[in-house]
This record gives structure tokens, sequence and C-alpha cells, in this order.
């Protein structure tokens, strides 16, 4: 089977890069990187793709123009079928997004539509799942729409909240379960076909 490419981007540490990196590597994910893009030059997730020799594209985020004229490379250039959102900490122009509704896809780290939108990240989602008394939180992968942890849901998963739970451990339990979906879910939107109905991920 041909591999197909993808693209990841980040802004931080790179830890879920890597491990989409790895996770191709042992051949768990049949897809390569084919480029990193980041609004920032010397985070972790930059110094980690150097390492690995895989291409950096460096957006300018604060200019509309070159941003979407470096992420339209993403998919020209470098030929990935998909984006995947991986601690991008920036708002993707609206324009790109409208352009490959189904080519972008993100990790959030709650089980959306609940705990999602503007504030709604990091160690922030665990105190608001703590805080209103849910039983159960996890994660979900969705699509990128215009909107902020709007997009259609593609996969998500589940873990319990316990009644000693605390943000620190909740967030620690939602990231054992975060990053293998998003390796199948990645494999599941380059190699299944499905269709979109409202805001749900068909898979046929």
């Amino acid at each position: 089977m041909l591999r197909k490419k993808i693209a990841v981007l980040a802004s931080g540490k790179g830890t879920t890069f890597q491990y989409i990196l790895d996770a191709s590597r042992r051949g768990d994910l049949l897809a390569d990187i084919a480029v990193l893009a980041s609004d920032r030059m010397d985070c972790g997730a930059v110094l980690r793709a150097e390492a690995a020799s895989i291409p950096v594209l460096h957006i300018l985020t604060k200019h509309l123009e070159s941003a979407l004229q470096s992420l339209s490379r993403i998919f020209s250039e470098y030929e990935a079928e998909i984006a995947v959102l991986a601690g991008f900490n920036r708002i993707l122009p609206a324009e790109f997004v409208e352009q490959h509704r189904t080519k972008i896809i993100n990790t959030h780290p709650a089980l959306l539509p609940c705990f999602g939108g503007k504030g709604m990240y990091g160690i922030n989602v665990h105190k608001a799942v703590i805080e209103s008394g849910a039983k159960f939180s996890g994660c979900t992968v969705h699509f990128v729409d215009t909107g902020v942890d709007t997009g259609p849901i593609i996969a998500q998963a589940i873990v319990q909240v316990s009644e000693t739970e605390n943000p620190e451990s909740l967030s620690e339990k939602v990231k054992l379960i975060e990053k293998p979906l998003l390796i199948n879910t990645i494999s599941r939107i380059l190699y299944d076909p499905f269709s979109i109905d409202g805001k749900r991920v068909r898979f046929i």
C-alpha cells in the first residue's frame, strides 16, 4: 500500500508530533509526516522535526496573506492529504479552513460539544469538567471549521471521573487515551471512506 502524506501543525513541546512520528516509524500509522508547520521557530516541535530531517514551514500568523500562502503549501507543495493540529495555538484563517473543510483535524481533551470553545484548553478544560460534576470525560477528534471546537466530530474516547479526581490527574487519564485515538482516527480518515451528516462523521 502506498503510504500517504500528512502535515502536522504545532506550537509547543511537540509531544504529540513525536507520538505521530513514532507511530509512523513503527508502522502503526501508514503515513509519513511531509512537513511540520509552526508559528514558533524555537519550540520543541520544531527541534524534534529538525532532528528527524522533516521540513519545517514557518507560519507568520500576524500577516494574513503570508499565512494563507504558507498554509496552502501544506497541500500543494508538500502534497499532504490532511493537516493535523497537534497543539497549534493559533486560530487558522477562515479562508484556509473553508477551502479544506475535510482535510484539517484537531484533538480536544474533553467530550465535545461540552467543554469546548474560547478559553477551553489545557488544564482549564479539566477544571471545568470536575467543577461541572460530570462523571465521565474523555477526548474528541474533530474536523476543524471556522468556529472554536465546533467542527464535525470524527471520534471520541471516554474516561471515568473519580470522586477524588483533580485537574492534573484527569489530564493524565485523558492523555493516555488521546494520542492512540488520534493515530487511529488519522488512519481512518486517510484510508476509510466517510460522509459528513451535520456534525456527525459516518464511516461507510
